[in-house]
């Protein structure tokens, strides 16, 4: 029987990189044991990585019309610094080293640019990668600290933001660059939802469906001002109906919050009779027992 934490950043938001440890990587595997996790797979952030940059810098400037358009450039282009090689070399070497870790990146949707995106990773040795919606054209609609950001909610309006959050998921889907998608229904994280969500669910589930990926199940969201796990309950449901395969995940940022709620995460899959996780090896999914 196995439960893994399939999201894992080693460094905070706002907060400067740093070159990756063994020693952390290892702080990590067994902080997670402790919660009953075993298996993990770190997968920071692809716009953290200078390589990002250098295939996609000056993208937001897209948006002209955005009013976020100048905030989100400067937070995209000061967060590109760390080196994705050293990262990956690192965590080869725990793997090596006997470590139970996967190799993976988060990796955000860029509206046709995508295939620079996956020509770059593909010369890279990853187990997983996972897909995220994080902003909406330029809004970066998850800051759910930055009043600035969240003031955008009242103007964009709760239906087309959901809208267009849906379509880039599914567009992101399609492209079959990434393997699970991330806390797939992140665009409630501020606690907005249309008083009737059932044709997203629907588009959601059937995205991933359609696109032979995994959904993550997330306690991230129980962090947040949403305080529901990802995905809503259902939307879970819808998943599990289309067959769609599942990973499990903290999305922490520290160690404090690796493995956060994963008993509880079991036992909400063990209620929907969930039996199996969709475990990843070289990009290949297989099917371990819960």
């Amino acid at each position: 029987m196995v439960m893994i934490d399939y999201h894992l950043h080693l460094w905070s938001h706002g907060a400067k990189d740093h070159p990756v440890l063994l020693e952390e990587l290892a702080a990590y595997c067994e902080h997670a044991a402790t919660q009953g996790v075993s298996e993990i797979a770190v997968t920071e952030h692809f716009y953290r990585f200078s390589q990002a940059r250098s295939i996609l810098s000056g993208y937001f400037r897209r948006y002209p019309e955005s009013a976020m358009r100048d905030l989100m450039e400067d937070y995209w282009e000061s967060n590109a610094t760390a080196d994705l090689d050293q990262y990956v070399a690192v965590v080869q070497e725990a793997k090596a080293a006997g470590l139970p870790i996967v190799m993976g990146l988060e990796v955000d949707y860029y509206p046709e640019a995508m295939d620079r995106v996956q020509s770059l990773l593909q010369g890279y040795p990853f187990d997983v990668l996972l897909g995220s919606v994080h902003w909406i054209d330029a809004w970066p609609f998850d800051h759910v600290d930055d009043p600035v950001v969240m003031a955008e909610w009242e103007r964009i309006g709760v239906e087309p933001a959901w809208s267009a959050y849906t379509r880039a998921l599914e567009e992101l889907a399609a492209t079959h660059a990434v393997d699970v998608l991330a806390h797939p229904d992140l665009v409630k994280v501020a606690g907005h939802r249309p008083s009737v969500p059932t044709e997203y669910y629907d588009r959601m589930a059937e995205a991933a469906a359609a696109a032979g990926i995994a959904a993550e199940v997330s306690s991230a969201g129980m962090r947040k001002p949403v305080e529901e796990f990802y995905p809503a309950p259902e939307l879970l449901k819808r998943f599990l109906d289309r067959g769609v395969a599942l990973t499990t995940a903290s999305d922490a940022h520290g160690l404090g919050d690796v493995a956060d709620r994963a008993p509880a995460i079991r036992s909400l899959l063990a209620s929907e009779g969930v039996t199996t996780l969709r475990r990843f090896e070289r990009r290949v999914g297989s099917q371990v027992a819960l």
